[in-house]
């Protein structure tokens, strides 16, 4: 069983082998041997719930060469302040070549063997001339130009959401899921930039952590625009309210009151009630852009590429 744990690619968990000549403790920093190369990273105990799901499935181990000494410590602060002056190199080079990409993030190995360029870009980028300047600028490294998704750049970025909690996608969620906006209109919610949208300028991900009650929750809900008859007479249904089980109706006197749904009834009858459908399906308050196409705000092949 693994007793210790690094937070790797998008805060995901990983054991590490520990060599019987190193001891840990909680929070130290390591050097550990990725993929990647060789990188510093913070060192943290395996909880009884962790250890118990990776007794069925456990991620590949990262193998622990060596705790960070305080010479190590030094080293990883130069990295950092390296990382910023080649982002900016980069981006330079970037707007002299007239590229059309965005520069997201760059990373450097605790080792100095490679270097990666995160970006985002509409269509598919040609970076050979850009490749070609980095290496006369970036000696003696192997330099990694990675095409990331907007979802993507969110989730390595790290921030907080609407919801004043950290982004999903940096913290738990690792897998994205196909978000269009029927999740949004079913579930009720004002079809509107600033309120469905994250950061990443597509629709949040939690549209999708409820849906299900919402579906079940809408059976026997009569359509809105639909005609019903209600304890105060004929009218036509103007919204639903599904986790509480209510039913928004126009009555004929022009007033809205709200029935709960098994006091309703939907019947065959042309109701002389308006109600404006689009209005109800769109609202948008003074933040949101009215000319933002809401049709953007849905996945395509820039969304995400797992390519982190």
């Amino acid at each position: 069983m693994y007793k210790f744990a690094v937070r790797y690619i998008k805060n995901t968990f990983y054991p590490i082998t520990v060599p019987d000549t190193i001891t840990l403790e909680d929070g130290q920093m390591v050097i550990v041997r990725t993929e990647k190369g060789e990188e510093a990273l913070k060192v943290f105990t395996v909880n009884t719930e962790i250890a118990k799901k990776w007794q069925e499935s456990a991620p590949e181990p990262l193998p622990v060469i060596r705790v960070l000494s305080q010479r190590d410590l030094q080293t990883l602060d130069e990295i950092k302040r390296e990382e910023v002056t080649s982002f900016f190199k980069c981006q330079e080079l970037i707007k002299q070549h007239g590229l059309v990409m965005n520069l997201v993030q760059c990373r450097i190995t605790f080792d100095r063997k490679k270097i990666t360029f995160y970006y985002t870009a509409p269509e598919r980028v040609d970076f050979r001339a850009l490749l070609k300047d980095l290496t006369q600028v970036f000696t003696r490294v192997r330099i990694d130009l990675r095409h990331i998704g907007v979802r993507d750049e969110t989730s390595i970025l790290d921030g907080v959401g609407l919801c004043g909690r950290p982004f999903c996608c940096s913290s738990f969620l690792r897998k994205f899921a196909t978000i269009n906006l029927k999740l949004a209109k079913d579930q009720g919610m004002p079809i509107a930039p600033g309120k469905i949208s994250g950061t990443c300028g597509r629709l949040l991900c939690c549209l999708t952590y409820e849906y299900s009650n919402y579906i079940d929750a809408a059976k026997g809900m009569p359509p809105v625009g639909s005609s019903v008859m209600t304890p105060e007479g004929l009218g036509k249904v103007c919204y639903l309210q599904f986790l509480s089980g209510k039913v928004a109706v126009k009555t004929e006197d022009g007033k809205v009151k709200e029935f709960l749904k098994g006091d309703i009834e939907m019947v065959d009858a042309d109701v002389n009630v308006e109600i404006d459908i689009q209005s109800l399906n769109t609202s948008y308050g003074e933040e949101d852009d009215l000319s933002i196409d809401i049709k953007q705000l849905e996945d395509d092949k820039n969304s995400s590429t797992g390519n982190i």
